[in-house]
């Protein structure tokens, strides 16, 4: 087994979302000894966002000197994805979405061509046959059926991105109310601890 390890949070060793994402690979490769792990800190080492210079180089069979390095670190992320059996990703919820981090991350996994084409019938994702698994930290309260639940574009973004990559199996594991004082924090992490060892068998 493949598993990819992606974190996004800044906040180094306070994060919630880096917290239940190293449990979660602990928890699998406890499941799967023979497991070997590529971690990804996307905010220890970020990737660049996207630029007309990286359009321009997908086109160009020799990229300029300035933007090479980029283009090979994105092709790395790209091939770390593509040879993962499980990624598990660290994402928590910033101004109600995804770190800028992930999202950099993201646009060098969704190609066409690679993780997805085009059809008459409209767009099929090619990278199905991976499970996701998302650490997913929130200051508040975001899940179904709360008041703000129509201000999630965090868990919900990243479910229609991977689904949109063809991956079928995607779930979340949910730490809510990071930001409500300290006892809430500790009862959102105990709570996502006991979540993680029944989804990592």
């Amino acid at each position: 087994m493949n598993i990819l390890h992606i974190d996004s949070s800044i906040l180094g060793d306070g994060s919630v979302s880096r917290t239940l994402s190293a449990r979660i690979v602990d928890a699998l490769r406890a499941s799967h000894p023979d497991a070997r792990v590529t971690r990804r800190d996307l905010a220890a080492k970020p990737i660049s966002h996207l630029t007309p210079e990286h359009l321009a180089a997908a086109r160009a069979a020799n990229p300029s000197a300035t933007i090479a390095d980029d283009v090979r670190a994105g092709l790395t992320a790209l091939d770390e994805f593509l040879a993962a059996d499980v990624v598990v990703v660290g994402a928590p919820m910033y101004n109600f979405a995804i770190p800028s981090q992930l999202k950099a991350w993201i646009d060098r996994i969704a190609i066409a061509g690679k993780t997805f084409r085009y059809t008459e019938n409209g767009p099929v994702g090619l990278a199905g046959a991976k499970r996701v698994i998302v650490a997913s930290s929130r200051g508040g309260f975001y899940g179904p059926n709360t008041p703000f639940a129509a201000l999630d574009h965090q868990e919900a973004y990243l479910r229609t991105l991977f689904g949109f990559l063809g991956v079928k199996d995607v779930e979340f594991v949910r730490a809510e109310g990071a930001a409500q004082g300290e006892a809430a924090r500790a009862r959102a992490i105990e709570s996502a601890k006991t979540e993680i060892y029944r989804l990592a068998v």
